[in-house]
């Protein structure tokens, strides 16, 4: 497709009407290899390749999609964004006022994926897969599976406003589900999920066969020895995994400003926050700061501009315990009376940019992971999680633990078997203690928007040290 078909769109656009046109050429290109026990049961690739476009045509915003190639089916993509402005098929506002880019940017990774082999990129399973088994001294391996996935996103952004934005940014994942099992003992279940934007130097970094093994003895520890963990309050230390999980169910959805408004209400839910909470609502204590950074370089979330060609920037979601900032496109910018801050995304070609998180953390503290343990002294650190869930309108939230431990005297003691947290929004911001210095990042593909779209996340954080509270066990 040739990007001069962008600027005919805008340009057609324009003279049947439209006060506002924006078209964006949306190509990614995949590959899958996926495995279950070691066996390769499926290598896959194909092409999403296509532009969407929106325009305001008599005050009335709308979103059309399709595999334009030819001037001839562009027209007929713009006067199907007319027809649907006609028939009310839309939202009669319009953007916001905003500093557009006008840019071409791409990463270059260090290791192009490209140029590693299949061959390589298969060892990877059989190589997991074996580091699993021979790391297991009692439990058994009921199922273990590896998805590898390589997704090459290029972009390009016209508006009739003034933005010009090409973009190309490879992104690379690994989806690993451990499941172990002892006739005595039950089961127990493991996702690890990571993901970055660039080669195949960061498939390298993760060391697969590596942490499969060290978790796979942690899951067998927890299931082979675990304890319940103790019936009265307890501190708790919770991992950068598990903070990460909670700032992005519990932050970053309900500040998404779709949510605010009332149009977004599938797959993620609603939001607790309402307009006129902004910048007044005291969510938490000081040490409550959650920041959302499409700019990290290398991370899974990484953008510059986003799909409305907005610069992006670092957006203060909460800051030190209030309800700063939420994630704004130019369409919910305008709503609000406010800028955008590039929150602007979109999964492919077939869906409209919509307010989504990039890379959503807890701003780190002054204490190390070892004065954590310390600080607790008689306690419980739950490492990482199995399971969760939070209500509808991101408020009330339960978490249940995998790799767990008591702590003792300040050190980690005996495993403890299925701790589960439960607990509001604002609790658990308004109890942090302490957090460590060092922030650490997890993948997860974010499900949002009605048609569903999947985008690329990081979410992490340090450390963290609550205030005392009552542990829950989930069933065995």
């Amino acid at each position: 497709m040739d990007v001069d078909l962008l600027g005919f769109i805008v340009d057609y656009a324009g003279k049947r009407g439209a006060s506002y046109a924006e078209a964006r050429l949306h190509v990614i290109d995949y590959l899958e290899v996926t495995s279950r026990n070691g066996e390769l049961i499926g290598i896959g690739s194909w092409r999403s390749s296509g532009i969407g476009i929106r325009l305001i045509y008599n005050g009335v915003l709308v979103f059309a999609a399709g595999e334009a190639s030819s001037r001839e089916e562009a027209r007929s993509l713009v006067e199907e964004a007319i027809a649907k402005a006609k028939a009310g098929a839309g939202f009669r506002h319009g953007l916001s006022e905003e500093r557009l880019g006008r840019a071409r940017y791409e990463l270059k990774p260090v290791k192009p994926l490209e140029d590693v082999s299949i061959e390589e990129k298969t060892s990877l399973h059989r190589e997991a897969w074996e580091s699993l088994v021979g790391r297991l001294r009692e439990a058994k391996p009921a199922a273990f599976a590896v998805e590898y996935m390589e997704a090459h996103e290029y972009k390009a952004i016209v508006t009739s406003d003034g933005a010009f934005i090409e973009s190309s940014i490879p992104r690379v994942s690994l989806f690993a589900n451990i499941t172990l099992a002892s006739p005595q003992k039950g089961s127990i279940q493991r996702f690890i999920e990571l993901g970055a934007s660039g080669g195949y130097e960061a498939v390298e970094s993760w060391r697969l066969s590596e942490r499969v093994a060290e978790e796979a003895g942690e899951m067998e520890e927890v299931l082979m020895k675990g304890v319940e963990p103790p019936k009265e309050p307890v501190r708790v230390v919770l991992g950068s995994e598990v903070v990460g999980l909670i700032v992005h169910e519990s932050c970053g959805h309900p500040m998404e400003a779709d949510r605010i408004w009332g149009r977004e209400a599938a797959q993620a839910g609603e939001s607790f926050v309402k307009p006129d909470m902004i910048g007044r609502y005291v969510i938490g204590n000081e040490q409550a700061t959650v920041i959302d950074d499409p700019t990290i370089p290398g991370s899974f979330g990484y953008y510059l501009f986003d799909d409305e060609g907005v610069p992006a920037r670092p957006r203060y979601l909460y800051l030190r315990g209030v309800l700063n900032e939420p994630l704004h496109t130019r369409w919910s910018a305008y709503i609000f009376n406010t800028h955008s801050n590039a929150a602007a995304r979109a999964m492919d070609y077939t869906s409209e940019p919509i307010p989504r998180m990039a890379n959503t953390y807890l701003a780190p503290g002054d204490m190390s992971l070892e004065e954590l343990f310390e600080e607790a002294r008689d306690g419980v650190y739950i490492k990482n999680y199995m399971e969760w869930n939070i209500d509808d309108i991101r408020w009330g939230q339960r978490y249940v633990g995998l790799a767990a431990y008591r702590i003792r005297n300040g050190e980690l003691a005996e495993p403890i078997r299925n701790p589960a947290i439960e607990f509001t929004t604002k609790w658990f911001y308004s109890n942090i203690a302490a957090k460590s210095k060092k922030v650490e990042f997890y993948a997860g593909l974010c499900g949002k928007g009605e048609p569903m779209q999947g985008v690329p996340v990081w979410f992490g954080g340090p450390h963290v040290l609550l205030n005392p509270l009552k542990l829950g066990v989930a069933p065995k």
